[in-house]
């Protein structure tokens, strides 16, 4: 079974940066922001509609991740039932870590348009995850084409937003804040407890 970690909050909180450390750390691959790619395309000026869009394509992609995790696992199996063969740490196994996922559409859209379409509700409804790592805004906003909140007001909205999202849900959540080393450090715990936890 794929273990699915999500990680979310506000922009300029190092959430890619610690997608890309955790999936190193762990040996793993990590599903990006499908949202990037079609605003660099497309523009920033986008509408509602758009929202929908990068959402289908968000969950598109999310499946093509999980279908990577499982052409990974499927190889290792293969591997043990050769002659010789070593175990491998199966710690590490069947990971997959999430730049987002539907809480995020639905934050992104309430925030701008004060609505949510139906399809990002019912995705929220259907997609099952194993563990949210919500990053706090204690980092600096770092200044990138694609970012539109740089108020430290509007930030601690969207990660209010975010937290009650998560308080109001059944995964678990923990917070990440800190230091990027105390990022890192809080997320590998929090992994590694879900690991420990899935396996005893």
């Amino acid at each position: 079974m794929i273990k699915k970690i999500v990680i979310i909050g506000p922009e300029s909180t190092g959430k890619s940066t610690l997608c890309e450390q955790l999936a190193a750390h762990y040996n793993t691959v990590w599903c990006p922001e499908y949202a990037r790619e079609y605003l660099l395309q497309n523009g920033t000026n986008y509408t509602f509609d758009d929202l929908a869009t990068i959402a289908k394509g968000q969950v598109a992609l999310e499946d093509e991740y999980v279908g990577k995790v499982e052409n990974q696992e499927s190889r290792k199996v293969r591997k043990l039932t050769e002659p010789g063969s070593v175990l491998p740490d199966l710690q590490t196994s069947g990971l997959l870590f999430l730049d987002t996922d539907m809480y995020v559409m639905k934050v992104w859209c309430e925030f701008v348009f004060g609505r949510c379409h139906r399809f990002i509700l019912d995705e929220i409804v259907a997609r099952k995850y194993d563990l949210y790592l919500l990053c706090n805004t204690d980092l600096p906003w770092t200044k990138d084409e694609l970012r539109e909140y740089p108020d430290l007001e509007s930030r601690q909205t969207l990660f209010k937003m975010y937290k009650d999202i998560l308080m109001n849900q059944s995964t678990p959540w923990v917070e990440i804040k800190g230091s990027n080393d105390d990022r890192l450090k809080i997320a590998i715990e929090a992994t590694d407890k879900l690991l420990y936890e899935h396996q005893h």
